[in-house]
């Protein structure tokens, strides 16, 4: 892979619980197809996570993570863009697990705010296990294995990336900085290009010899602007310009993601386990139906009761999927009772149809075709592997755990 490829590199994962709802599709994976035009992106199915909480019954696990594959491509997602691949096919992760579980506190893994709140939420499950305790260690390793300078990630999981900094900060603090740190430091310079190369050489020798910090900021830009560097030589360079050396697991950046509130049929936020939701790829005859039964406003009990849009969940799916001049209709008819709750719908209704329409023409050819998706998947895989043994080599080497 070439260091241009991995200059900028964005991370994200999924637990297949099986098919996708539109919470699913506004929440998170509507922005990765946004963000694979953007960015280097590694999008994983987490199979090992759905074991946290569901390891009494794995029997569906294949067919959850088949159909979780077809979703994100019916979705949009392009194999030919970004890397798609499955969690247990990358072993790596298993391993940077088992290392990095032999340096984090255990404070740390029960201070997780979301550790405490699915116990509450999941009362029903045994989740007294080393493995549910541990998850956002395994998601810590799942992040630190590829590198990457961004997370997308809502502001409710940013706790999450926290916890990864923090992982990576103690493993460099306690295995120091990594080998032949400047003879990867001058490879990486010449990686910013002919003029960058020289101009970056000599902002460093005015600082280092004079103590130019006007020369160290402009180097420090210089750096931060270049886009054909990975985010490892990104921070072996401005390592280098103070003397000093580089993280072996660089710290992720949050990249806080917009999510929009989407609620489910019921007004409750749109869950499988409300059994509220409308499939990504349902049926239009069933959308419609279930749409037409949504809740609404419940002031509006006869159809010349005023309503309230603020208190109407329908509302906020207008807020998703309607346009400034049909928003200003659903408004002006809900607060005059100019239009039936029915009538509210029936834009919202088309909107979602056609939406839910061209997901299930895309996901027909990868239907018909299953072993598409498993070569997508073995492909995305390999790539997977080819990023994390590098980082994996980096951290052996660290820990004494290689010969060489």
């Amino acid at each position: 892979m070439s260091t241009a490829t991995q200059a900028g590199r964005v991370l994200s994962g999924m637990r297949p619980t099986g098919q996708l709802h539109l919470g699913n599709y506004h929440g998170a994976l509507r922005n990765w197809v946004d963000l694979q035009y953007q960015y280097p992106c590694f999008f994983f199915v987490a199979d090992w996570h759905a074991l946290t909480t569901g390891y009494e019954d794995t029997s569906m696990l294949p067919e959850y993570t088949q159909q979780m594959a077809i979703d994100w491509l019916a979705a949009g997602l392009n194999p030919g863009v970004a890397t798609l691949f499955v969690q247990s096919h990358v072993p790596e992760h298993a391993e940077l697990h088992l290392l990095l579980s032999m340096i984090t506190p255990l404070s740390w893994l029960e201070r997780v705010p979301t550790y405490k709140d699915q116990q509450a939420e999941l009362a029903e499950k045994d989740l007294a296990t080393y493995g549910f305790l541990g998850y956002p260690l395994l998601q810590s390793a799942d992040i630190l294995l590829y590198r990457p300078q961004h997370v997308p990630v809502g502001e409710d999981q940013v706790a999450h990336v926290e916890i990864t900094r923090e992982v990576a900060r103690r493993f460099n603090n306690l295995f120091g900085r990594e080998s032949e740190f400047e003879t990867k430091a001058e490879k990486a310079i010449k990686e910013l290009g002919g003029r960058n190369s020289s101009l970056y050489r000599e902002l460093r020798r005015k600082f280092q010899e004079s103590g130019d910090t006007v020369a160290l900021e402009k180097a420090r830009a210089l750096v931060q602007g270049n886009n054909r560097i990975t985010v490892a030589d990104r921070d072996r360079l401005l390592g280098f310009l103070e003397g000093s050396s580089v993280a072996i697991l660089p710290e992720p950046q949050v990249l806080l993601t917009p999510t929009p509130k989407l609620p489910g049929l019921d007004g409750r936020k749109m869950s499988k386990s409300y059994g509220n939701t409308i499939g990504l790829r349902e049926d239009p005859d069933s959308v419609a139906k279930k749409l037409k039964t949504m809740q609404t406003d419940p002031a509006r009990v006869r159809r010349t009761d005023v309503g309230d849009p603020g208190k109407c969940p329908v509302w906020q799916l207008h807020e998703v999927y309607s346009d400034d001049a049909t928003k200003r209709w659903a408004e002006a008819g809900c607060r005059s009772a100019g239009i039936g709750c029915l009538e509210c719908k029936k834009p919202l209704i088309d909107k979602v149809v056609e939406e839910s329409t061209t997901m299930r023409k895309r996901a027909q050819e990868y239907e018909e075709n299953p072993e598409l998706v498993r070569n997508i998947l073995t492909e995305g895989a390999e790539k997977a592997r080819d990023a994390a043994r590098e980082t994996l080599d980096d951290v052996r080497r660290a820990m004494h755990l290689r010969g060489d």
